[in-house]
């Protein structure tokens, strides 16, 4: 009997099971599969502010960790408005003063994008707010450089100005579909999660605001011995985690683009954190808590630029060359006596510019069908590598002018370096009449 009807019950089971099988997409043409991968990636970049804001806040004395850390935390309020306002129609507008950046009215304060769903099946709400953590954490980077000599009032005006004129116009030429940099060449500047336009720019920037400061007072001469390197290492906890939703997230897909992200992330960063052990070891005699950290984030910033790009065997050459070339960058620093406080430059600086140079020579061949780029004839590996290094180039003399005109310009209105009684004080008694740990060090 059944054999009878088998073909009338096998329709009506497909009739039923046709809901299940489309829940994927509903009728607003939204994929949920990747919206929920975006949404947590999200939440994951966000999770890196509060880890970069440990990360610091352990590095610094005891008197100012609450300065330092507030540092990453007013970022993540500051520039979260100023995105919504005008950061993203800057950053992904359409081409305006000769694509110096972009705008578009629907995107500012986000008002023209209520119900607007990208070609991926997600909400441009998620998208917009993805990128706006990028926003975020950027300028937070830079606090690295300053930490212990900032006035707090001229942070604030500081990061704001730069975000509008350093970090969007970046974001533009990298990541928007008209940007002059993403247009470049055969296969365009490639910068898959922003190893020009977060980790050069900031750590540029880094390196100005340090040289333009000057050094703390006392150093180096006076110890300034981190306060909680127990922080320290969880913030790097923290930020490990979070960069899976930076790197795999910036796919904006849930894919096999998504995974070979992941894993070369994850591959980048251990590489990093053995390779500087084994140099401090050799080096020093020592394998130190804070050696391993610095190798983790430095093979975490070196694999940013390149990840769902690059091969497994291009993620351990990438976690080895910028571990060896960061660890050689801070070695300097310490020569020439700089006070780049938290190695801003020496880690995310350095560690951006080798990361977005020698990915060139581990591009997995199916990148570029993936990323449906048109390759003739013309492309070979260094045309590729000359676009990089012109990208590079760009990345870190714009960053360098720019911010130095900022701080020339906001020098002459208020005060940017605290004084030498509030910074004797502390920043967290100064500016915010707190104390971390409830006591004063006079460290």
């Amino acid at each position: 009997m059944l054999k009878k009807y088998y073909k009338s019950i096998l329709f009506i089971l497909l009739l039923l099971l046709t809901p299940s099988l489309m829940v994927a997409h509903d009728n607003a043409g939204i994929n949920s599969g990747v919206t929920s991968w975006m949404l947590t990636s999200t939440a994951l970049v966000l999770l890196m502010i509060p880890g970069l804001a440990m990360f610091y806040g352990g590095l610094v004395r005891t008197k100012n960790v609450l300065g330092t850390m507030m540092h990453s935390f007013v970022a993540m309020g500051i520039m979260t408005v100023l995105w919504a306002v005008l950061g993203y129609s800057m950053s992904f507008g359409d081409n305006i003063l000769g694509g110096w950046f972009g705008w578009n009215n629907d995107y500012f304060l986000l008002s023209g994008i209520d119900e607007s769903i990208l070609p991926s099946g997600i909400p441009e709400y998620v998208f917009a707010m993805f990128q706006g953590k990028f926003a975020i954490i950027t300028p937070a980077i830079i606090a690295g450089a300053l930490a212990e000599r900032i006035s707090f009032k001229a942070y604030v005006v500081f990061i704001t100005l730069w975000g509008v004129l350093v970090y969007n116009p970046l974001c533009h030429w990298v990541w928007a579909s008209d940007g002059f940099l993403l247009n470049m060449g055969a296969a365009g500047a490639i910068d898959f999660a922003g190893g020009t336009v977060v980790h050069i720019s900031s750590g540029v920037s880094g390196l100005i605001v340090a040289l333009y400061l000057g050094k703390r007072r006392g150093y180096p001469q006076i110890g300034m011995q981190p306060s909680n390197l127990v922080m320290t290492m969880i913030g790097l906890g923290l930020l490990w985690v979070g960069w899976f939703g930076f790197n795999a997230g910036s796919s904006i897909s849930s894919d096999l683009a998504t995974a070979q992200a992941l894993t070369v992330t994850q591959l980048s960063a251990a590489t990093g954190g053995i390779v500087w052990m084994l140099v401090e070891t050799f080096h020093t005699g020592k394998a130190t808590a804070l050696g391993f950290a610095s190798g983790v984030l430095a093979g975490l910033v070196g694999i940013t630029p390149a990840a769902g790009v690059v091969l497994p065997t291009g993620a351990l050459a990438i976690g080895t060359l910028t571990a060896m070339l960061c660890y050689l960058a801070i070695f300097v620093k310490n020569r020439l006596g700089y006070d780049d406080s938290l190695d801003a430059f020496g880690i995310h600086g350095m560690g951006g510019i080798v990361g977005a140079i020698t990915l060139t020579f581990f591009i997995r061949p199916s990148w570029f069908t993936a990323a449906s780029k048109t390759i003739n004839g013309d492309w070979t590996m260094w045309n590729q590598l000359e676009v990089q290094l012109i990208a590079v180039l760009i990345a870190i003399v714009y960053a360098a002018i720019v911010t130095f005109l900022i701080l020339f310009i906001l020098n002459k209105i208020i005060r940017i370096r605290s004084s030498e009684k509030e910074e004797m004080a502390g920043l967290d008694h100064s500016y915010h009449g707190e104390h971390g740990y409830g006591i004063l060090n006079a460290n």
